[in-house]
């Protein structure tokens, strides 16, 4: 195991013993881990505080084959710091390495070991805390507009929930790729950083009158593709707003899932294509992992790609954290811990 310094035998970390709000969580002093022989141990500069953090906390992954994280457990899936050692087979990092990385949990921490396949170098020109609030949000915007949805010129798509911090990514980066945009928001604050964003056309929800609208503003056609990250109060309205034989994404379910679904229903609204994907598999490889965060590091440093940091709170801080992101009280900013 090569090494840049050796730290403290025990460092702080938040952990949850078991499921539940804010108050499950934890301050520990735990043994400092060791790498493997394909992990690094990181120093943790800051970490990422987002909805799959609560959605951990809460026991909604307990039963899930691509996240398998379970409590006891140190919360946190992504982060950025130096690399502080890396295991016996790891070429592709090496101690004082600028590094980040996501869908790895034990970020809220001093340090932390990270299977070298899901690490990603960091330029100068990035700074820690940008590349901890940009590579999850970055990397989900990303793949979504890129692989899944391959939006190309003159396509339309509608990004629902426009103003959280994954919608103005798909914003920004669908405007990127030429596509026209269409955006719901739920009050004027929300539809005004969607449009600053970029988004062609924003309107309300109206409990699925969205629907309606986009008939309206398509000639009767719908959109190309619909991001869905809403799910129960949205998703069957979504499939009326798309185009016959189009696509509609649902990536998550923060309104809650949509359980009495059939397929049937996708023949009858013009036979479409839904898909649940998850980051994990759009991120197979270290050099796709690296390729995510090269092109949105890149628009972030030239300004066609923007970032806002809403909250920085400190390890002890994060109950705190937890509640700001759940109350929404950061309009789509993102929120940092830092160690």
């Amino acid at each position: 195991m090569k090494q840049m310094r050796i730290p403290a035998a025990h460092m702080r970390a938040i952990r949850i013993e078991r499921y539940g709000g804010p108050e499950v969580l934890r301050r520990a002093d735990i043994d400092l881990p060791s790498p493997g022989p394909r992990e690094a141990l990181v120093r943790v500069a800051c970490a990422g505080v987002n909805f799959m953090d609560i959605h951990t906390r809460q026991g909604k992954y307990r039963n899930s084959r691509t996240y398998p994280v379970r409590a006891p457990c140190t919360l946190g899936m992504e982060g950025a710091g130096p690399v502080v050692s890396v295991g016996s087979e790891v070429t592709s990092v090496k101690p004082g390495d600028r590094v980040a990385w996501c869908i790895s949990w034990g970020s809220y921490a001093e340090f932390a070991v990270v299977p070298v396949e899901r690490i990603a170098h960091v330029p100068r020109t990035i700074s820690y805390e940008l590349a901890a609030a940009a590579i999850f949000q970055g990397s989900t915007a990303h793949y979504l507009v890129q692989d899944i949805a391959r939006l190309r010129p003159g396509n339309t798509c509608l990004v629902h929930a426009a103003s959280g911090g994954i919608g103005q990514l798909l914003v920004q980066l669908a405007k990127r790729r030429g596509a026209v945009v269409y955006a719901t928001a739920s009050n004027d604050t929300k539809a005004a950083i969607a449009r600053k964003c970029g988004a062609d056309h924003v309107m309300p929800y109206e409990n699925g009158r969205f629907a309606d609208r986009i008939r309206e503003a398509t000639a009767g056609l719908g959109v190309d593709v619909i991001f869905d990250a809403l799910g129960r109060t949205t998703l069957r309205d979504s499939f009326r707003a798309t185009r016959t034989r189009g696509l509609v994404v649902n990536y998550g379910s923060v309104s809650g899932s949509l359980t009495d679904l059939d397929p049937y229903e996708l023949g009858e609204a013009g036979s479409l294509f839904l898909t649940r994907p998850r980051l994990a598999d759009y991120l197979a490889d270290g050099a796709t992992v690296q390729r995510r965060a090269d092109d949105i590091f890149a628009a972030l440093a030239d300004g066609t790609l923007h970032l806002e940091i809403g909250g920085r709170y400190t390890l002890e801080q994060v109950q705190i954290a937890h509640e700001a992101l759940e109350e929404r009280r950061q309009l789509g900013k993102s929120i940092l811990l830092i160690s």
